[in-house]
C-alpha cells in the first residue's frame, strides 16, 4: 500500500461504516483460506447432491480458492443486506391458502442481483476515493464463489444445519455479497455455531431435502426444484411442493434465529405485482409477454415462462378441486411446449 494510505485497521473501520451507510446490515473481513470449506464442497460434489447445477463444479477449484478466480486477491470483504419484506402477506397465511402461489420472500421485489452489485460498486468507489486505485472485484451470487464460508469466517454469522447463514442479530432473511480484494486489511473473527440440538428445519422439510445436519440435497430441495431444474420435476416430489411456485423458505420460516430478524428498510424488496399472495388461476392465465412484463426487474425471470407454468401447474394439481381449476388447467393442456403440458396432464389426472 501506498505511504499515504491510512493505517490497514483505521481503513478496516472506515469501510464498515461507509458500508452501513450504504445500506449493509453488517461488514466482515477475511482471509482467503477455505480448505475446510473445499473440502465440504468436494463431498457435496461427489455424492451428487448439485443436481443439474454443473456450474457447482465447472470451475473447478476457483470457487474455494479466490486467488484463483482474481489474481492478487488477499482478502474478502463480505457484506449482508437484509431483504425480509417490511409489508405484504404473512408467508405462513400464504401458504395456508391452497389456491395462492407462494413466492419465496426473497424473490417479491427487485432483482437483489442489481441492487447489491450497485452497492457494492458504491463501495468500492468510496475505498478509491480514499486511497487511490486498488484491485478489487465485486461478486453478488454471480460467479464460482463460496459466499457463506467466506461469509461465516467475516464474522457475519454460522452456517446453519440448513446450510443457510445465520445471525443472532438478523435471522437468515438476508442476501450476501462480496469485494475481492488486494488490501492487506485486518481480518474479523468467526462466529460459532449456535442451532445447538435444535432439528426444526430439518423435520420442516417438505420433501426431506435436508437428508443431515448441515447437508442438503439440491435435488429434493423445492427451491432447485422450481428454480434450477430444467426439465421435468420427479412425479413422487410434485405432491409434497404444495402451492410454492418460485422458491421455498420453510427452513426459514421454522428457524427460531429469525425471531429477531428485521424488515428491510430497501424500498426495491417491497412486494410487486402482489407476488406475494397472488392467486394461481390469475399467474397461470399470464401469456409470455405478460410475463414478461410482470418480473421484468425481478430475480423470477430467469426462470422463463415455461418454466414458470410448469410450476404453477404442479401447484394447481395440489390444490382442491374446483371447476375454475379445471377449466385454467383444460385451457392449457395443448400447450406448444411438452413440459408445459406433461405437468397440466398431470395436474388434470389430480382432478379427474
Amino acid at each position: 500500500m501506498d505511504a499515504t494510505v491510512p493505517d490497514p485497521v483505521s481503513l478496516a473501520a472506515d469501510i464498515k461504516a461507509w458500508g452501513r451507510a450504504l445500506g449493509f446490515g453488517a461488514i466482515g473481513i477475511t482471509d482467503i483460506d477455505l480448505e475446510q470449506a473445499e473440502g465440504h464442497l468436494h463431498e457435496w460434489l461427489t455424492r451428487g447432491f448439485h443436481g443439474e447445477m454443473d456450474y457447482m463444479a465447472r470451475h473447478g477449484r476457483k470457487r474455494s480458492r479466490p486467488a484463483e478466480l482474481l489474481p492478487g486477491t488477499l482478502r474478502v470483504i463480505s457484506v449482508r443486506m437484509d431483504y425480509l419484506p417490511p409489508a405484504g402477506a404473512e408467508a405462513e397465511a400464504v401458504l395456508n391458502v391452497p389456491t395462492a402461489g407462494y413466492v419465496s420472500r426473497y424473490a417479491l421485489g427487485r432483482d437483489y442481483h442489481k441492487v447489491m452489485r450497485r452497492r457494492l460498486q458504491q463501495l468500492a468507489d468510496r475505498i478509491e476515493a480514499k486511497i487511490g486505485p486498488f484491485g478489487y472485484r465485486a461478486f453478488t451470487d454471480s460467479a464460482p464463489v463460496l459466499e457463506k464460508p467466506l461469509a461465516q469466517k467475516a464474522g457475519l454469522g454460522w452456517i446453519g444445519k440448513h446450510t443457510n447463514l445465520l445471525a443472532r442479530e438478523a435471522g437468515s432473511w438476508f442476501f450476501l455479497g462480496e469485494l475481492y480484494t488486494d488490501l492487506p486489511l485486518p481480518v474479523d473473527s468467526p462466529i460459532a455455531s449456535h442451532c445447538g440440538n435444535c432439528r426444526a428445519c430439518i423435520d420442516i422439510c417438505p420433501t426431506q431435502a435436508i437428508v443431515a445436519p448441515y447437508q442438503l440435497d439440491a435435488r429434493r430441495c423445492i427451491s432447485y426444484l422450481t428454480i434450477e431444474l430444467k426439465g421435468a420435476i420427479p412425479e413422487p416430489l410434485r405432491p409434497l411442493i404444495g402451492n410454492r411456485i418460485y422458491g421455498c423458505d420453510d427452513c426459514q420460516l421454522v428457524c427460531p434465529w429469525n425471531r429477531f430478524a428485521r424488515p428491510s428498510n430497501e424500498p426495491d424488496f417491497a412486494p410487486r405485482h402482489g407476488l406475494d399472495a397472488p392467486r394461481l388461476i390469475d399467474l397461470f392465465a399470464w401469456r409470455e409477454d405478460e410475463f414478461l412484463a410482470r418480473t421484468e426487474g425481478s430475480a423470477i425471470r430467469r426462470i422463463g415462462h415455461e418454466r414458470w407454468l410448469r410450476n404453477i401447474a404442479v401447484a394447481l394439481g395440489n390444490a382442491p378441486h374446483s371447476a375454475g381449476i379445471i377449466e385454467a388447467l383444460r385451457a392449457r393442456a395443448d400447450h406448444p411446449s411438452a413440459l408445459v403440458r406433461e405437468h397440466v396432464a398431470w395436474a388434470l389426472a389430480r382432478h379427474t
